[in-house]
């Protein structure tokens, strides 16, 4: 494959381009540089000179071949220092650990929503020096989806596939991965903090392209949208892999819970063989990834005090 390889887009993405000034987002722009100096006055950061701080690709009319555009992820930003500092009070450790090139940053999923993900690009952009921007890898229905399929490129995730992570990679970029994907996401309450089943792709990527692992234990996201069962039928209606049912629901409640959350960050992992390995010698170092957190949340759950302290 040629250096870079080929890139896999949102098909909303190029979209955007064709959005010229007007009312509606010049008011939009308005409200959203008053988000940021709020956030900007809780959490006493700039936010804008941690976004000047990251390494960005940006082409001729100021995106990157992904969609990301450094405006939006602004305002982003400053909704999501909001939720991280003083919504969800999020406790981060050993964040030290990241390095600063090349690395897949590993957790456990939960949370119906993916504010885990939220959560620790927030830290890797607020709490980490120098700042971090990572690239979340996203469900590949999401694509389908109106409205997301637009917002997403420009905040920067990326649709999962592995032609978007060697790109990414061999620009020396952090990608968070979730190797439960939707099943792990979308777990009953009375499973939460139980991993399911890792898929293989993220160790073969590793692999193939030198990178390091970065274990992370994601306390907090189960309990912030509990689910009691799934509503089936109607995930597939929807085309979508589950459907919750949760208590919110009856009260008229669309917010999460404010759970404290708590992110661990573990020492790295380097892996080497061969990526082309049968699937039992790729499972033997996926066990070893898996267990790892497991026992990095088992530990998390032990140290904290409560839900919601």
């Amino acid at each position: 494959m040629a250096q870079g390889g080929s890139i896999v887009p949102f098909a909303g993405w190029r979209r955007l381009r064709l959005l010229g000034e007007s009312p509606v987002r010049q008011a939009l722009r308005s409200v959203g540089d008053r988000v940021v100096r709020l956030a900007e006055d809780v959490v006493g950061q700039d936010l804008d000179a941690r976004i000047a701080g990251i390494r960005t690709h940006l082409n001729e009319v100021g995106h990157d071949p992904f969609g990301f555009d450094p405006e939006t992820s602004r305002y982003a930003l400053a909704v999501a220092a909001l939720l991280h500092r003083r919504y969800f009070r999020t406790q981060v450790f050993g964040i030290n650990r990241v390095p600063q090139d090349r690395v897949l940053i590993v957790a456990n999923h939960s949370g119906q929503l993916p504010l885990d993900a939220v959560m620790i690009g927030s830290a890797m952009m607020l709490d980490a020096d120098p700042p971090r921007f990572p690239r979340s890898m996203v469900e590949t229905w999401t694509a389908e989806l109106p409205f997301i399929s637009t917002l997403y490129p420009r905040l920067g995730q990326v649709l999962g596939s592995p032609e978007n992570a060697r790109r990414l990679l061999r620009q020396e970029e952090s990608l968070i991965v979730f190797p439960e994907g939707a099943r792990g996401i979308s777990k009953t309450y009375d499973q939460r903090y139980q991993l399911t089943d890792f898929g293989l792709g993220f160790m073969r990527l590793a692999l193939e392209t030198g990178t390091p692992i970065v274990p992370v234990a994601v306390i907090g996201g189960e309990e912030q949208y509990p689910s009691i069962a799934d509503f089936k039928p109607l995930a597939r209606l929807l085309k979508m892999p589950a459907f919750p049912v949760m208590p919110q629901m009856f009260f008229g409640m669309i917010a999460p819970l404010p759970t404290k959350y708590r992110l661990y960050f573990g020492e790295p992992f380097r892996f080497n063989g061969d990526p082309d390995d049968d699937d039992s010698a790729i499972e033997e170092k996926v066990w070893l990834v898996k267990s790892t957190i497991q026992s990095m949340v088992n530990r998390g759950l032990r140290e904290r005090k409560g839900v919601f302290i």
